[in-house]
């Protein structure tokens, strides 16, 4: 994708999230990132045991509604949450009321020095990213040796996922591509050393990518 369309697109992203942000808490728009939150809080609190306070990164935070559940598992954690919507920015600051840092910004740029993270994690936003490699390599870039990024995201058999990622060019809410489990793996697999996947349900997935040591 060029320049041009993946700026086009995270425009389109960025209002359509704007608009959602006031209901996405009880919405449906926000109903399969909301069913992932357990999953993805397990992954997290197993990654980062033995590790007295850890440092924590959200990608694509929406609402702090997911990051308020991992500071509730590890209240030690120090914790940075970025988002590409100004008004989901607003809403995960009110929410998290200085408990973290919540920064307007984008996951394929991420503004931070190398190794500053012990995990980070991406729920219901992956398949958003004009350019996921980039992205895929930011999250690893971030991350201390032997860190952590655990992806919740959307999943579909290959008839229905051949169908919806036909359609999602169209979408009004920048989506980009649904991945299967070996796209998923060949992303992150070109930056982390393992990758492991599992099927959550039959509409979702979670991908732990671990970074070598």
């Amino acid at each position: 994708m060029d320049e041009n369309s993946a700026q086009a697109l995270k425009n389109r992203l960025r209002a359509a999230f704007d608009a959602q942000a006031g209901t996405y808490d009880a919405g449906m728009e926000g109903e399969h990132a909301r069913r992932l939150y357990p999953h993805v809080v397990r992954e997290v609190t197993a990654a980062v045991a033995g590790i007295a306070r850890p440092r924590l990164l959200d990608l694509g935070c929406g609402t702090g509604a997911l990051a308020a559940r991992m500071l509730g598992e590890m209240p030690a954690a120090q914790l940075t949450c970025i988002d590409l919507s100004p008004r989901m920015v607003e809403a995960a600051r009110a929410r998290l009321a200085g408990r973290a840092e919540v920064l307007l910004g984008d996951a394929e740029r991420l503004p931070f020095h190398d190794a500053s993270f012990d995990v980070a994690w991406c729920n219901d936003s992956f398949h958003h990213y004009p350019d996921p490699e980039r992205a895929a390599f930011q999250a690893w870039r971030v991350l201390a040796p032997g860190g952590v990024f655990v992806i919740g995201d959307a999943w579909q058999p290959a008839p229905a996922r051949a169908i919806m990622n036909a359609w999602m060019p169209h979408s009004r809410e920048g989506d980009v591509r649904i991945y299967s489990e070996a796209e998923l793996r060949r992303i992150l697999g070109a930056w982390f050393t393992d990758v492991d996947w599992h099927r959550v349900g039959t509409t979702a997935c979670i991908a732990v990518a671990r970074k070598g040591r």
